[in-house]
């Protein structure tokens, strides 16, 4: 949405297709909506200005409202039905329409489909120039018993296979982490020509300051939830969802939790194991409360927030000690950064381009993927060690707060954009 909003912003005509939206995570439609009414409401103000004139209130404003196209049958899963329609009768159909000069790709399963649409073997048809971001990779973890690491093993390969095919019909291809370009080409997807590195930008301004009297400062926000100011608070921004790491912190730190009651778990989001994991936890013996319940649990050692709106975010990261990140699969984790912006330690595993914002003992603590020895070791560090905590992070504010701009992603992409027009030509 940032790139977007940022492209129309420059002038450009900006067309945002997507899937159906559906599920616990939350959608950023209203965003656009919201962004295209400002946008609306600027250009009647121009219009009447330069009523008569003959000028156009886009000459003046220079910033286009974002179009928007549902494409019904892209869903998340493979669907070889589904899918078969929303290449031949959704994508291509409206690649044709629009006439785009670019095509840019995100996502592996979009990725794979739009690359391949957009993509125009007729030499006599107008070759658009085609851009993919990669934000993390379609390969699972291989775990589990015997069936289940060789039916992830096909997956993974069939998803190389259609990597590769889909990397030959682009032009650029963004990592949002050197891990990501390195994971890719070594499964010998696509040329090291065409992979430039551009970090995932966020607005970073919400995530630095807090703005007075509006309830986002940290005491404000615990105090909200239902926590004290001597409360040791390990908070998590993420789907509750496989591979997102839930099961490593309830195992890593039930004990710790039960023998300290000023510790809390603060579980920021929801998804489709939300209720496998309220079982688990209450099995161990922690109490779980939703926040805004007035319920005996109030002192519970698990909080569920449920979905937040994006823009809460930044309040509920500050309501954090530690911001806790044990996912085996990311790109480049976006709450890491934003925890470091907030002045919030992480402590993560090191798998794909984590490390590449946090490090080990100088912007956080990252510990080897699975380790539950080591998770627990590095919260339990954080919390004996405030001072050194505290500096950990401050030494990632300053290194985030530029790299991860939206400014900076939007001017990465547009010389990206240059340079891959060149090569259309």
């Amino acid at each position: 949405m940032l790139s977007c909003e940022g492209q129309a912003r420059a002038g450009h005509e900006v067309h945002l297709a997507f899937g159906p939206i559906y599920g616990p995570e939350g959608s950023l439609l209203q965003r656009v909506e919201k962004f295209n009414a400002s946008v609306g409401a600027v250009s009647s103000a121009l219009s009447n200005a330069f009523a008569g004139q003959g000028i156009a209130a886009a000459q003046v404003g220079g910033v286009r409202p974002i179009s928007l196209h549902t494409l019904p049958h892209m869903v998340r899963e493979v669907h070889p039905v589904k899918d078969h329609v929303c290449f031949h009768h959704e994508l291509r159909p409206l690649i044709r329409k629009l006439q785009p000069d670019i095509v840019h790709t995100h996502s592996s399963k979009a990725g794979i489909l739009g690359r391949w649409a957009a993509w125009k073997e007729d030499g006599n048809a107008r070759r658009c120039t085609v851009v993919h971001t990669i934000h993390g990779p379609p390969f699972m973890p291989v775990e589990g018993g015997a069936i289940q690491r060789a039916k992830t093993r096909a997956t993974n390969y069939a998803y190389t296979l259609a990597e590769r095919f889909a990397a030959r019909r682009c032009h650029a291809i963004v990592s949002v982490a050197d891990a990501m370009t390195n994971e890719f080409l070594r499964r010998g997807i696509g040329d090291a020509s065409q992979y430039v590195t551009v970090r995932s930008g966020m607005e970073v301004e919400p995530f630095l300051h807090t703005a007075l009297g509006t309830g986002q400062d940290r005491a404000s926000v615990r105090t909200a939830l239902g926590l004290s100011d001597s409360d040791f608070v390990i908070g998590t921004v993420a789907r509750l969802a496989q591979h997102k790491g839930h099961d490593d912190l309830l195992d890593a730190l039930a004990e710790d939790l039960k023998r300290n009651p000023h510790w809390r778990l603060l579980w920021v989001g929801d998804g489709w194991w939300r209720d496998r994991l309220v079982n688990k936890a209450q099995s161990m013996g922690l109490g779980v409360r939703e926040v805004g319940e007035q319920r005996a649990e109030s002192a519970a050692q698990v909080l569920l927030t449920g979905l937040v709106p994006p823009e809460r975010i930044p309040a509920m990261i500050r309501a954090m000690d530690v911001l806790a990140h044990p996912s085996y699969r990311e790109g480049l984790p976006r709450t890491v950064p934003q925890a470091l912006l907030c002045g919030v330690c992480p402590v993560a595993y090191d798998v794909d381009g984590t490390g590449e914002a946090c490090r080990d003992m100088q912007t956080g603590r990252l510990v080897p993927p699975g380790n539950i020895a080591a998770l627990r070791d590095a919260i339990r560090w954080c919390a004996e060690h405030p001072a050194e905590r505290a500096a950990l992070a401050a030494r990632g504010r300053e290194e985030c707060r530029t790299v991860f701009s939206a400014q900076e992603m939007v001017r990465r992409l547009e010389e990206v954009y240059t340079k891959a027009l060149q090569r259309t030509l």
